[in-house]
């Protein structure tokens, strides 16, 4: 600790810190540009100047830039000296003689950190009189609009691009006051996390293509604090709402899960949200479609239902648990099922147990970046669980901080840190059957089949301790990499062993676990993640149900006779004929979904689910850790035809239906309660949100306090301004009417504004420190994955599996993640499909060779009866013997199948890489 002085005050403060970080943290304003909380300071800009003195007898005193320097014991420095003040408002008004002043059609307006910091210097009066630099604009791609005219040359655009999140495409060119910030030439963007250089840019050069669309100020936006959908990680976002539609998402701070910053799939795969064809109301198909309201349709439901023998609920690892849990209670625990194919619900059940009863402790994803080894096996984490692999990048380059700290560099000091280092890394080692975003800084890539991940992973443990079973018939170059593997997880000081179900195999978990407790019975204090592959896959698997084809099975043999289908598309996780089978079998099919898909249409009666925007819930990240999602707005405010539900409500008001009673409508409150209570393993589930966070009746505000045009939002339908839409069941308002400040701790803050502070830059307001966690808190509460104890034993040594073979005319099908399209509902965005890439096969060189077959030629892959024709792209590294395709082009693809590969006529154009 230390104590300076700001302005006559005296405050104690971290000494590691710069000035500026430190006076943020206590609430003190001072502008800057150049310096994030992210990654820390390089003195481009100028703007943090303050005067520091050399002790309290000091008149003089000198200027100084506050994020170069550090907040010493006994530093005496004012902010709101005269020559301090003047010299930022110099900088600014220099700095804005690059800018066009166009902020009335500026994406960033009222967004702006540019705007905050022209206000907090003081600069309101234009004196440049001259002619301005003009720069042509490139195409970005999809997500994001380029206009480098409004540049003022803080550097953090490159800064986060390059150094922070590994892109290699974005640069900066030029010199002295002439530079530009962008590709060589024109193109998309290539890095997943491009997006957040709508955040980090200060000004409007990088904005949000996907909301420019539908463009809506930020001040007109309703909000709340959500988390993201689209894949386990569980990020915290802000999505903001007008005129009955989701027009962006932003990073909602959490200091342990996501901090500042998303992956493109979350920040722009909402847009499935928007869809003309949603279904809206319910719909009864018969010999055509007939819309009903809800009273007729819940009464037609009822009538299915109460006609059938047994009906199986097919439940879903993208909607709420307590969604889930409606279902489970409507069909009884043993008609209920996950919804997930059998093979991933194995890999659920496995990772379940791992995290319950193995050694090593789950860490959150902040404190990934601590570790210092890691060990990746059987994940391509850009694909699979894409924040994490940024996590996974700042563990490795953290081999930097340890340098600057032996040589006395402060951490803050960004491009002395970096100057030092260069290229030294931590360890990081990944097994993969395909080549991997991570693979530039790790110390070894090795391109396997996923049996041969598995027993790379046993021979690890075995060097490691030499009880663990040993591996018969290894071959060299794999035990070679097992001994340096195990040499470099033994002098870590905290290993991280990651693994996961994306390959869909237990015996990479059977390896993983056999790691683990190795590292653990040497007394290792490390880390062990497992990455699920959905929103809610980790809560599902705690749910107990029986996988999708047990419960399709019963249908097919006429053991039961009707379904319920909660927000899931059985044709996207099973092959159309064996779904085909079922649903020709059933005499009664209800889907309850958000989006028209294939199962939607096969139903008798379909119930318009609410998306996450449109009701509240919560789900389990794949840390276990429960999180609560909230309502962003009413449908039914702007849609007074619509009928969206949420899914938990349409399945206790068909329960009560079926029964012929009137009771109580659930509510929110009771429907966790409930699955809290049936749910031992959920128990904490309770606690993920606040519903009570203020004193008394006051509520907090969805809408900044300068929302505007509310009285003309309907004047379309009604000149006459109905009563907001009220939500008793949670600590939020539909309006701007309630709380929307910072000095009362909270942990769910729909929005982050503050005085002065419009930008995301105010995030700074809402944390016990810059950086740290929010000052109320951070939301959530872990309710699984957290019993750990060291145990002893390994898995039996026959679980070990035997050396992959290459089968001649035959190949190994493996089904790996993709991260634009391999996602269902996100690949409904446009901007998704967009940036999606065209899918292709690969196979290894020599496979090619063997099958006459050129990179581009068309091939037809046929596994079972389904036939599916794609281009080749040849992988130089791919393991012979193995073809993979990217997810989502053949739902149902059994992995770790052998399939064949026939020549079709012509070849595709082009060869797009999958």
């Amino acid at each position: 600790m230390a104590t300076i002085h700001v302005d006559g005050n005296a405050y104690d403060v971290d000494g590691s810190d710069n000035l500026l970080h430190a006076c943020l943290s206590l609430g003190l304003d001072i502008p800057y540009f150049c310096w994030h909380p992210a990654m820390g300071s390089v003195g481009a800009c100028r703007q943090c100047a303050v005067k520091q003195y050399k002790d309290e007898n000091d008149t003089q005193g000198k200027i100084v830039m506050s994020c170069m320097t550090p907040a010493a014991d006994n530093s005496w420095i004012a902010i709101d000296d005269d020559d301090a003040k003047a010299f930022r408002a110099r900088v600014v008004e220099w700095l804005m003689t690059y800018h066009p002043h166009d902020c009335p059609v500026c994406a960033e307006g009222g967004h702006c950190h540019l705007q905050d910091m022209t206000v907090m210097t003081g600069h309101s009066q234009r004196r440049y009189r001259f002619t301005k630099r003009t720069h042509r604009n490139q195409y970005l791609g999809p997500f994001v609009a380029h206009e480098m005219n409004r540049c003022i040359n803080c550097y953090r655009c490159v800064r986060f691009y390059n150094d922070y999140a590994g892109g290699t495409d974005l640069g900066v060119f030029g010199m002295h006051n002439n530079l530009y910030f962008g590709r060589h030439e024109e193109g998309v963007l290539e890095s997943p996390f491009a997006g957040n250089l709508t955040e980090v840019c200060p000004t409007g050069v990088f904005t949000d293509k996907t909301h420019t669309r539908h463009y809506t100020r930020k001040w007109d936006l309703q909000y709340a604090p959500s988390v993201c959908h689209q894949c386990a990680v569980g990020c915290n976002t802000s999505p903001g709402e007008r005129y009955g539609s989701v027009r962006r998402i932003e990073n909602r701070y959490h200091g342990e899960v996501n901090g500042y910053f998303l992956c493109d799939r979350g920040r722009f795969g909402y847009d499935y949200i928007n869809r003309d064809d949603r279904p809206r109301r319910p719909e009864w198909h018969d010999a055509g479609v007939k819309t009903l309201d809800v009273d007729p349709a819940l009464d037609r439901g009822a009538d299915l239902l109460r006609r059938a023998d047994r009906v199986i609920g097919i439940g879903s690892p993208r909607a709420s648990l307590e969604s889930n849990h409606q279902l489970k209670t409507l069909v009884g625990e043993n008609n209920f099922s996950t919804g997930i194919a059998a093979a991933e619900q194995a890999c659920l059940a496995r990772m379940a147990g791992i995290d319950a009863a193995g050694a090593l402790a789950t860490p959150t994803p902040r404190e990934m970046e601590s570790h210092d080894a890691v060990l990746v096996l059987g994940e391509d984490l850009h694909h699979s669980a894409a924040r994490l692999g940024l996590n996974v990048r700042q563990a490795v380059l953290g081999r930097r901080e340890e340098l600057a700290e032996e040589r006395g560099i402060p951490l803050w000091n960004a491009e002395a840190v970096k100057t030092l280092a260069q290229d030294s890394y931590h360890p990081l080692y990944i097994a993969y059957p395909s080549a991997t975003e991570l693979d530039g800084i790790s110390a070894a890539s090795m391109r396997l089949a996923p049996d041969n991940i598995a027993r790379l992973g046993f021979a690890i443990a075995h060097e490691i301790d030499a009880e663990a079973p040993a591996v018969d018939g290894l071959d060299a170059a794999t035990q070679a990499h097992a001994k340096e593997i195990a040499r470099a997880l033994l002098a870590a000081e905290r290993p991280l062993v990651i693994s996961g179900g994306s390959l869909e195999s237990t015996a990479i978990l059977d390896a993983t676990d056999s790691v683990v407790r190795a590292l653990a019975r040497r007394e290792k204090n490390g880390g062990l993640l497992m990455v699920r592959r959905e929103a809610n896959s980790t809560g599902l698997a705690l749910m107990d149900g029986k996988p999708l084809e047990r419960a399709l099975e019963q249908v097919s043999l006429g053991h039961a006779d009707a379904l319920v289908v909660l927000e899931n598309d059985l044709y996207e996780r099973l092959p159309q004929a064996r779904v085909d089978e079922t649903l020709d079998a059933a005499d009664g099919l209800i889907v309850i979904d958000h989006q028209r898909t294939q199962t939607w249409q096969r139903a008798n009666l379909g119930l318009p689910a609410a998306s996450f925007a449109e009701t509240d819930g919560t789900l389990v990240n794949l840390e276990g850790r429960a999180q609560r999602f909230y309502q962003v707005y009413d449908p039914r405010h702007l849609r007074p035809e619509c009928r969206l539900h949420a899914g938990w409500r349409w399945l206790d008001a068909l329960r009560a239906s079926l029964g012929r009673s009137a009771g109580e409508p659930l509510t929110f409150a009771k429907a966790v309660a409930d699955c809290a209570e049936s749910h031992p393993a959920l128990a904490g589930m309770e606690s993920a949100g606040d519903h009570a966070e203020l004193p008394g009746t006051l509520k907090l505000a969805r809408s900044p306090h300068r929302y505007s045009g509310r009285t003309s939002m309907r004047a379309d339908i009604s000149v006459s301004e109905p009563r907001m839409p009220q939500d008793p069941e949670t600590p939020f308002e539909f309006s701007m009417e309630g709380y929307s400040g910072f000095d009362r701790p909270r942990r769910n803050v729909p929005f982050a504004w503050a005085p002065g502070w419009n930008s995301p830059q105010a995030w700074n307001k809402f944390t016990d420190s810059v950086g740290g966690h929010l000052s109320g808190g951070d939301p959530g509460i872990c309710v699984a994955g957290t019993v750990k104890a060291a145990s002893s034993g390994y898995p039996a040594a026959n679980r070990i599996p035997a050396a992959f073979a290459h089968q001649g005319d035959r190949f190994q099908l493996w089904v790996l993640p993709r991260l634009f399209g391999g996602e269902a509902t996100s690949a409904r965005a446009d901007a998704i499909a967009e940036r999606a890439q065209t899918p292709c096969l690969r196979l290894s060189a020599a496979d090619a060779r063997a099958l006459d077959a050129e990179d581009g030629e068309t091939l037809t892959l046929t596994a079972g009866e389904s036939r599916l024709p794609l281009a080749l792209h040849i992988e130089a590294d791919l393991p012979d013997g193995l073809v993979t395709l990217p997810a989502g082009v053949m739902p149902g693809a059994p992995n770790g199948h052998w399939v064949t590969l026939d020549k079709a006529p012509g070849k595709t154009p082009g060869k797009e890489d999958g």
